[in-house]
């Protein structure tokens, strides 16, 4: 066997084990980090090993077979592998630039077709013993140019990367001059085959190749260790980045930009001492409206896009903003500078602008609002966390009362501090079940029996008495408790209702105010449906009442709500009747059951001749389009009997009854 270890035979051998530690490397390698062009070039490497493994073996298996197809056989695996190598090199070095999975349909398209073709180019012409330069044209000379052309391709790939590494580069010049030395040698196989020197090329060639897939294979080690230590430093920059900035927008967070804030102070502070300027801060707080609803609506992905397009839009302002920053979900700062209030009355403008311009994403159109609230540097404060404070309750203020754009005022620390202890006295009231309903009868003008009765909540506070709604309400509004205090009244009213039954056998409609906030939340249908099924209450005796304004701030999704509550049998109302918008045609479109006249144009109804046809033109109205009418406030008999002439269904109001605890209503549950 010694006899067939030839120089050729050994240099094989070597490079098979050499390229076989190599692959063990690149196993590792890939175990570890996982990379997708790692495992490209492991295979690569892999065909490449197996190439030398056979051109080791072949002297010794032809002196034992005599048979010509072993060497055919040969012959195609060679070849197979060397194409595979070239493919899964080009694979991976794809991915590694792209980060770009090939598709698996492309890649056992391209075995698919080097395997036809190592098989057309081994076989043809492999037994006639009078074609055998055309069997070496299309076994050699063919992949040769092939492989020429292939790493050509591969280098100017490289060559036009904008990113572009010290390995890059040293695999770009190793194509080029990989691909150069397999072009001139297709060229040269083809016109001096017969020529005395070309066997002492072709073992320059033998030696060279072998120098080469070295330094190819440590040119792919090198590479992966810059592409990790890469890897590494932009983990390291993404996460300084990230402390900084707000991963989704890539605007400052909030420590950011309160620390941005501070600098700028002190900068302005120092430049206005040597200037003698009055350079002063603007710092703006903007929160977008019904931003929950956006997001319901759209979906998330949309309302990620419309806070990055915010955030986007502010930092490109024209007003050189110095600072912009994403304090919390839909909240945002904007800090500019200026000298004359005017600059800040056209930022305001501005602002409103850049929010409510379209929003466009995949063919859809989203507009939206926001609410703002600012103060100044120096002359509202000269601590940025103070500065924060003090534009959150403007902001607080301009979103309670539904202004577009509060300036910071010195009362609004006062009520501040007021709506803070109301919060902890409010939630203890709602935890110690503080907070009773009283009901105003409901008197049926058709039957003279009772309708229903409204339920009013009061407080049963354990100091002051009984409190009225107009003692607590409002802050409850402005801590945004609409959503939880709803719920517990609404809890409280089923509890009563279910309760009469089992006392009186008897079921009255209770009527329940709803706020803007609670009606358009997605969860009211479901929250009534688990009420009237664990109370076992029909549907038909609980009534919602909204105001005008609640319908018209988002008539689409009113009438969608009202559709889903009337699909269940609970009625639908609007209370306050007439104080909210002045047109009625939208009553046309409304599926409400029945409208209640604001107690204001009922006062003097029986006096004032613009209110008498005011109502009439209500009633009459609602009547045509099918809409029962209840009259508030009424104080009189002849009140009373005007409504009753008029045609109104019903009417409540203190010459009916004043609202009631419930023990004193039991005499009209009482009746049958």
């Amino acid at each position: 066997m010694i006899e067939f270890i030839t120089p050729r035979t050994f240099l094989f051998s070597t490079q098979a084990v050499v390229f076989s530690v190599l692959l063990f490397v690149f196993y590792t390698y890939y175990r570890t980090f996982l990379r997708k062009y790692v495992k490209y070039w492991l295979v690569s490497i892999g065909a490449l090993c197996l190439s030398y493994l056979i051109k080791s073996i072949i002297p010794y298996s032809t002196s034992h077979l005599s048979s010509d197809y072993w060497l055919i056989l040969a012959e195609l695996l060679l070849q197979i592998f060397q194409y595979s190598f070239l493919i899964f090199l080009g694979c991976g070095v794809f991915n590694a630039k792209t980060n770009k999975e090939i598709p698996p349909k492309i890649l056992r398209g391209s075995l698919a077709v080097i395997v036809v073709l190592s098989i057309v180019t081994t076989v043809l012409f492999a037994f006639d013993s009078s074609q055998a330069f055309n069997h070496f044209y299309l076994t050699v000379s063919l992949p040769s140019f092939i492989f020429g052309c292939s790493f050509f391709s591969l280098a100017s790939y490289l060559l036009f990367d904008k990113k572009s590494y010290f390995s890059s580069k040293v695999l770009m010049y190793f194509s080029a001059t990989f691909g150069l030395r397999y072009l001139i040698y297709s060229f040269i196989s083809i016109v001096a085959l017969t020529e005395p020197w070309f066997r002492q090329l072709e073992s320059f060639l033998l030696y060279f190749d072998v120098a080469a897939h070295s330094i190819l294979g440590f040119t792919l080690l090198i590479w992966m260790q810059g592409a990790e230590r890469f890897a590494a430093l932009n983990a390291i920059n993404r996460a300084q980045y990230l402390g900084k900035h707000d991963s989704l927008t890539g605007a400052l967070n909030r420590e950011q930009v309160m620390a941005k804030l501070s600098d700028k102070m002190l900068e302005l502070t120092q430049t206005n001492k040597v200037n003698k300027s009055q350079v002063k801060l603007a710092i703006f707080l903007l929160d977008i409206k019904q931003f929950k609803f956006i997001n319901d609506t759209y979906g998330l992905k949309i309302g990620d896009y419309i806070l990055g397009e915010i955030a986007n839009r502010l930092n490109h302002s024209v007003f050189i903003p110095q600072a912009v920053g994403r304090l919390s979900g839909d909240s945002f700062m904007f800090v500019i500078e200026f000298e004359q209030l005017s600059h800040v009355d056209r930022a305001v403008d501005h602002l409103h602008e850049l929010i409510e311009r379209c929003f466009h994403y995949e063919q859809q159109e989203i507009k939206i609002q926001a609410s703002v609230g600012y103060c100044f540097y120096p002359g509202d404060a000269d601590k940025s966390e103070d500065l924060l404070q003090k534009a959150n309750l403007a902001l607080h203020h301009a979103e309670t009362n539904n202004i577009p754009t509060v300036a910071f005022e010195d009362g609004m620390q006062a009520q501040g501090r007021h709506l803070v202890l109301m919060e902890k006295q409010l939630r203890l009231a709602l935890e110690n079940d503080e907070f009773i309903l009283y009901y105003q009868p409901q008197l049926n003008l058709l039957t003279n029996k009772l309708e229903g009765v409204e339920a009013l909540v009061r407080w049963q506070h354990p100091e002051k008495g009984v409190l009225p709604p107009s003692e607590f309400l409002s802050e409850m509004e402005a801590l945004g408790m609409h959503n939880e205090f709803d719920n517990y009244i609404l809890t409280k009213a089923c509890q009563a209702s279910e309760r009469w039954f089992k006392l009186y056998q008897r079921r009255v409609a209770i009527a329940v105010n709803i706020t803007a906030v609670e009606f358009q939340d997605e969860q009211l249908v479901t929250n009534m449906q688990m009420l009237l099924q664990k109370y076992g209450i029909p549907s038909k005796y609980i009534e919602l009442e909204i105001t005008e304004n609640v319908v018209m701030t988002d008539i689409t999704r009113a009438m969608n709500s009202i559709i889903k509550l009337q699909s269940m049998g609970i009625k639908v109302s609007i209370d306050d009747f007439g104080t909210g918008y002045s047109s009625l045609a939208y009553l046309r479109d409304l599926p409400i059951d029945k409208i209640k006249i604001d107690r204001s144009f009922i006062q003097e109804v029986e006096s004032n001749d613009s209110d008498l046809t005011i109502v009439k033109s209500m009633i009459d109205l609602s009547h045509g389009l099918g809409k029962r009418v209840l009259a508030e406030g009424v104080e009189t008999v002849e009140q009373l009997n005007l409504l009753r002439h008029l045609g109104c269904d019903a009417v409540q109001g203190y010459y009916i009854s004043r609202p009631l605890p419930e023990e004193k209503l039991a005499r009209y549950l009482e009746r049958k």
